[in-house]
C-alpha cells in the first residue's frame, strides 16, 4: 500500500458518499466535502500543472524578438500570453482547495514544487519553437484531454477552456516543421535535429511508467485521472509516430515498430535516468529557469502590491456605501 492510500480513512461513512458521486459522474466542488488526501493530491498536481505553463513560456519567449517574421512573432506572442493565461486558471483553481498562491509559489522558487521536466531542455533554434507546438503541447494535450474528465469541477472545467487553446498552438508548431521539413536541405537538418533533441523529453514528460508512480492508482480511483501515464503516453505516440514519419523526419528511437495485432507503435527503452536527473534539478536549463522565475516574481512586487491596494480600497468604498445606505 502506498503511502497516499495509507492515509485514507477506509472505514469513513462519508468516504464511500464521495466515491458514489465519483462513480455517478458527478463533480465535486469547491465545497462539497473531500478526503484530505483528495485535496492533498489535486494541490499538488494543479500547482505543478499551473508552474508549468509559467515556465514553459519561457523557452519559447526567447524567441520573439528572433521569430522570421512579423506572422510567427505575433502567433508566438498570442502563445506565450495563453500560457500566462493557462498559469493563472490553475492557480485560480488551486485556491478553490484552499491553497495560497504566494505559498505555491515560493515552493516554486525554492525547489520545493516541480514543473513539467521538458522545460529544462534548451530551444537553439527556430525549428525547436515549432517542435515544442508539435510535440510537447501534442503530449499535454493528450493529457489535458484526460484531465478535462477529472471529478474536481474547477480543475475539468479549466482543463477544458485550456485544451481549446493548446490546438491552436499544437496546429501552428505542426505546420511550422513541415515546412521546415519540406524546405531547404539546411531547413530539413534542422527539423530533424530538433526532433532528435525533442522526441525523448517529449515522450517522457507524461510521466514515469505505472509501476513507478506510486500516486495512480489513488488518482485513478478518485476520478483526478481517468487513464494512466502509459496509457496517454501510447495515445501520443500512436498520433505523432506516423505523422512525423509522414512529413519525412527520423523518429531517433531505433526500436519504434508498428505492432500489426495491437494497432499501437511500440518504443524502445525510456532512459529514465535522465528523466529523474532533470526532475531533480539536473538539466540543462533547471537553473536557468528558476532565475528567470524568480527575477520576474521580485520584479514584479510592485504591480501585486497596487493591486492589494486597488482591491482594498474597492473593498472599503463598498463597506463605506454599505453603512451609508443602513
Amino acid at each position: 500500500m502506498t503511502q497516499a492510500a495509507a492515509s485514507v480513512d477506509e472505514g469513513d461513512p462519508r468516504l464511500r458518499r464521495f466515491e458514489a458521486r465519483i462513480a455517478a459522474g458527478e463533480k465535486i466542488e469547491p465545497g462539497d466535502w473531500m478526503p484530505d488526501e483528495y485535496r492533498r493530491q489535486l494541490i499538488r498536481m494543479i500547482s505543478q500543472h499551473a508552474h508549468s505553463e509559467v515556465v514553459g513560456m519561457l523557452p519559447e519567449g526567447a524567441w520573439i524578438t528572433r521569430a522570421p517574421s512579423l506572422r510567427r512573432k505575433l502567433v508566438l506572442i498570442a502563445k506565450v500570453q495563453d500560457e500566462a493565461g493557462h498559469g493563472q486558471y490553475l492557480y485560480h483553481a488551486a485556491e478553490t482547495l484552499g491553497a495560497d498562491r504566494d505559498e505555491l509559489e515560493q515552493a516554486l522558487l525554492t525547489g520545493r514544487a516541480k514543473y513539467s521536466s521538458v522545460f529544462n531542455y534548451p530551444t537553439l533554434t527556430w525549428a525547436d519553437v515549432g517542435m515544442i507546438g508539435w510535440l510537447v503541447d501534442g503530449a499535454a494535450i493528450k493529457n489535458q484531454l484526460m484531465l478535462a474528465q477529472c471529478s474536481y469541477g474547477p480543475y475539468s472545467r479549466a482543463m477544458v477552456r485550456i485544451c481549446s487553446e493548446e490546438t491552436f498552438h499544437h496546429k501552428q508548431g505542426k505546420e511550422m516543421v513541415i515546412a521546415y521539413a519540406q524546405g531547404t536541405p539546411a531547413q530539413r537538418r534542422m527539423a530533424q535535429d530538433a526532433l532528435d533533441r525533442w522526441w525523448w523529453p517529449a515522450v517522457m514528460m507524461l510521466g514515469p511508467h505505472d509501476s513507478d508512480s506510486p500516486n495512480t492508482p489513488l488518482l485513478v480511483r478518485w476520478g483526478i485521472k481517468t487513464k494512466t501515464n502509459d496509457q496517454v503516453r501510447q495515445e501520443f505516440i500512436d498520433e505523432h509516430a506516423p505523422e512525423l514519419m509522414e512529413a519525412g523526419l527520423r523518429i531517433p528511437d531505433p526500436d519504434l515498430r508498428y505492432d500489426e495485432e495491437t494497432g499501437h507503435w511500440v518504443h524502445g527503452p525510456i532512459d529514465w535516468d535522465e528523466f529523474w536527473r532533470v526532475v531533480k534539478g539536473g538539466g540543462p536549463m533547471n537553473r536557468e529557469r528558476l532565475e528567470a522565475r524568480r527575477k520576474a516574481w521580485d520584479d514584479g512586487a510592485w504591480v501585486r502590491e497596487a493591486a492589494l491596494a486597488h482591491a482594498e480600497k474597492r473593498r472599503a468604498r463598498r463597506e463605506a456605501a454599505r453603512l451609508a445606505a443602513e
